[in-house]
């Protein structure tokens, strides 16, 4: 568990981008929602926390577009849970949203690195 310290220090997830690290998260293999958001939490060193609302909800959101299927199983811990599996249709999806997302950050990494003033802004 985290302090209340270290859970303000992480950044909520906008929809678009939950829907892309889920796909991201179940390139690796079937996962219940739990681990889902488990491993995405860990592979950000804990800056995403991903809200189990958010979660359960961008995941029924992707089951009905078909990026996605599910089938219930046993969980690590014995319990029944939901297993989220890549479909073929969420892997080209994952495809183009990455270059979306790479194009976006590059984009952001050239406005934000500038250090050429704002027209207009004198010294």
């Amino acid at each position: 568990m985290t302090t209340q310290e270290n859970t303000d220090d992480r950044i909520a997830l906008l929809q678009g981008t939950l829907d892309l690290l889920i796909l991201k998260t179940l390139v690796l293999g079937p996962c219940h929602g739990q681990g889902v958001a488990r491993l995405i939490q860990r592979q950000s060193e804990e800056v995403f926390f991903v809200d189990h609302g958010s979660l359960y909800l961008a995941l029924q959101r992707l089951e009905d577009k078909r990026w996605i299927s599910a089938k219930w199983g046993i969980s690590e811990n014995n319990r029944k849970a939901r297993f989220y599996s890549l479909t073929a249709k969420g892997r080209e999806q994952l495809v183009a949203k990455t270059s979306e997302w790479q194009r976006l950050t590059r984009a952001m990494s050239l406005i934000l690195d500038s250090s050429e003033r704002p027209r207009g802004e004198e010294a």
